[in-house]
């Protein structure tokens, strides 16, 4: 028996495989996935404000007129959740799947209604921060201590991003203190394999000036990333991994038109990670840092005419070391300027025009060179979003040149239609971009300058039914085709290269529900999907045809009581293995003592099942936490 505060090295057992039947059984248990607000529901109920969201569009709207499929993880459900990282807290999305080299801080990869890792767009506050090398984020090191809100839309929007949003967008916000009178807060928490976790924080809004700042630090032994009976070679001990970040915002309103402000987010992260291709003794560490920071200005030109200028730089750093050698570094440096325009033809038509540049270069010591490659990208766009009584419609263009392989072009077409206030049908079409990695163009031995960018066509139809007492339920149906992927392929000389060679193809269906039914926050997602490789017409990698989640929460006074649980089915991993599907239960519970402090504690793999997210690598196995926590009043 394991001890229920540490997990040690494991081998992997067969994992149950859950059942369609299981998966919609759940489903249909609760109807839709648990909210905090809602809107003035459609069929005259009384209901708290949907959130407001501008990621479908990149203007302001409510999420229950977004065509995209949307969806809002809160302040509330993060302070419910008790997330120790970004998986945690993104891993019930519906669409949304994760694969994980070990324990916090390890590699990890994000695959949304079944496209690659760096098929996904990372914004932190509209900033880009994916590496040019790999074409990823840093997502293990993104800690929810900073975050105030995610929004996440599912499907090809490169009509407004450009590169990237093939399988949607994930954008971050980090705690502004708008709208709050100021105030302190602070919390520690203590739990499985020596995790110790702080964070302080202060913010509010005083007359015109919102600001806040937060820091925070983690730090934990973890355990052993590798199981050692499956890959015999690796390093059999723990794997430690600590993490410092702080985020801040300051924005003043100088006229009832206009304001302007800056943000900054910086994390910087160690960790300790094993190899199945070296030896028992080798001792592998990544030291990390990711920031952001902008400056931005927001006003009207005229009543009619809103502008938004935004000025921002990120930086991506990696540093590898094997016992004590550095055996690897990869920096990159994002710079980018936004500048966006609406202009309100009527009440509920609005036009959307403006300009994006982007400025990458990365410096990496295996190019050899004292600067590696750059990349420029200048890019138009334009959109129209409207309503004509039960009609909406949204469409946006897109033209983004690159210095390195010349124009991409791509648009989004959405139509809505409401059968009555509370059912809209919903169809979009779309296509979508992917611009190959630094490393897959440049790198010595290996890369190929001739590569051109991945492409997708994707179509969807789908059903949004929102009233007061079932909350907001989305379903909706998609294809995404793509064309030109980029895969490894074995050259004359024996080496392998880049090329644009392999087709795949998507089908799915996914749903996801968030209501409140008397007193209970309830929520769940379901996703069935066919991804297929159809170059050796199999099952691509990491990626499960059906997974769910489901959770509920619960005031009983000054206790909250919460749970989730969540199933995937098996999915297929490198070397034609398969792995066994999983079904996990994780349980919170928090006790306000006044109205400052609260003690709130979490059981992560409630009944220590044995899975694995990629292999040969361990996951978490049962765990405990606890937290002591403060906030000014």
């Amino acid at each position: 028996m394991r001890s229920s505060l540490h997990r040690s090295t494991r081998p992997a057992t067969p994992a149950v495989r859950p059942s369609v039947p299981a998966i919609l059984a759940a489903i249909a248990s609760f109807t839709l996935v648990p909210a905090t607000s809602f809107a003035q529901a459609a069929d005259g109920g009384t209901a708290q404000l949907a959130p407001v969201v501008v990621t479908s569009t990149r203007t302001a709207q409510s999420i229950t007129e977004a065509l995209p499929h949307t969806t809002v993880v809160t302040q509330q459900d993060i302070v419910n959740s008790q997330a120790p990282d970004l998986r945690t807290l993104l891993r019930n999305q519906a669409g949304v799947e994760f694969s994980t080299n070990g324990g916090m801080g390890s590699n990890t990869t994000l695959f949304m209604r079944g496209a690659n890792s760096n098929q996904t767009l990372i914004l932190i506050d509209g900033v880009r921060v994916s590496s040019a090398s790999s074409g990823t984020a840093q997502l293990a090191n993104i800690l929810p201590d900073q975050i105030d809100h995610i929004e996440v839309v599912r499907g090809n929007v490169s009509a407004l991003y450009g590169s990237d949003a093939i399988g949607g967008v994930v954008q971050i916000f980090t705690k502004s203190g708008a709208g709050q009178a100021p105030a302190a807060n602070a919390q520690v928490e203590y739990g499985s394999n020596n995790t110790r976790q702080g964070t302080v924080g202060y913010g509010g809004q005083v007359g015109d000036t919102s600001f806040n700042l937060t820091g925070s630090a983690f730090k934990t032994d973890g355990f052993s990333s590798i199981n050692t009976k499956q890959a015999p070679r690796a390093n059999p001990n723990d794997n430690p991994y600590e993490n410092q970040s702080v985020s801040g915002q300051v924005k003043h309103r100088f006229t009832p038109d206009w304001d302007a402000g800056v943000t900054g987010y910086y994390s910087k992260s160690k960790l300790s990670f094993d190899s199945a291709f070296g030896r028992p003794t080798d001792d592998n560490r990544t030291n990390s840092e990711l920031y952001t920071v902008q400056a931005f200005a927001n006003g009207k030109l005229m009543p009619d005419w809103s502008t938004h200028f935004k000025l921002a730089q990120s930086e991506d750093r990696s540093d590898t070391f094997l016992n004590g050698t550095q055996n690897g570094a990869f920096h990159t440096r994002n710079r980018q300027f936004n500048w966006q325009n609406e202009y309100a033809l009527a009440a509920t038509h609005t036009l959307l025009f403006g300009t994006d540049y982007l400025q990458q270069a990365l410096d990496a010591n295996s190019f050899g060179t004292a600067f590696g490659p750059t990349r420029n990208v200048f890019s138009v766009f334009g959109g129209y979003d409207g309503r004509l009584g039960k009609h909406q419609l949204q469409l946006n263009a897109r033209n983004d040149h690159y210095s390195d392989f010349g124009n991409q072009g791509s648009f989004f077409a959405g139509y809505g239609y409401n059968l009555t206030n509370a059912l809209k049908l919903i169809a979009n079409v779309s296509n979508a971009f992917r611009a190959p990695t630094f490393n897959e163009l440049y790198f010595p031995g290996f890369g190929n300058p001739n590569l051109q960018p991945e492409r997708a066509k994707s179509a969807e139809a789908g059903l949004q039914y929102n009233t007061a007492s079932t909350g907001l339920l989305r379903v909706t149906a998609f294809e995404t085709r793509y064309d030109n992927l980029i895969v490894n392929v074995t050259q004359p000389n024996g080496l392998l290269a880049p090329q644009n060679v392999n087709k795949a193809k998507v089908q799915g269906v996914e749903a996801s529900w968030r209501a409140s039914v008397y007193g209970t926050d309830l929520g769940a997602s379901v996703t069935f999907q066919n991804p297929v490789d159809e170059q050796a017409n199999t099952q691509l990698l990491r990626r499960a045809r059906r997974h769910a989640a489901l959770d509920v929460g619960r005031n009983f006074g000054n206790w909250r009581f919460g749970g989730e649980w969540q199933v995937s089915s098996s999915r297929m991993d490198t070397g034609s293995r398969r792995l066994g599907g999983y079904g996990i239960v994780n349980l919170n519970a928090r006790y306000n003592i006044d109205k400052q402090w609260f003690i709130a504690a979490r059981v992560e793999n409630l009944f220590d099942k044995d899975y694995q997210l990629a292999f040969p690598y361990n996951t978490q196995g049962r765990a405990g936490f606890i937290t002591l926590g403060w906030r000014q009043r």
